[in-house]
């Protein structure tokens, strides 16, 4: 059987100062998340959403778009 191991994450949970009721009200995302692991996508940056307004433009009431 291929199990979690509770004793470790109970250990993490009281690490990080996380009192019982907390630690049980925590998705596994915001677990992994405070344990350091996941490493997703970096979230979007002003940048990267200034890149994508001027890729995707708002379109003016009444204008048509012709991608269809």
């Amino acid at each position: 059987m291929n199990g979690f191991d509770w004793r470790a994450l109970l250990r993490a949970g009281t690490d990080l100062g996380l009192q019982p009721k907390e630690f049980w009200s925590l998705t596994p995302a915001e677990l992994m998340f405070l344990l350091g692991e996941g490493g997703g996508p970096a979230p979007l940056t002003r940048a990267g959403l200034e890149e994508l307004a001027a890729a995707f433009p708002d379109r003016e009431r009444g204008e048509r778009d012709d991608r269809s």
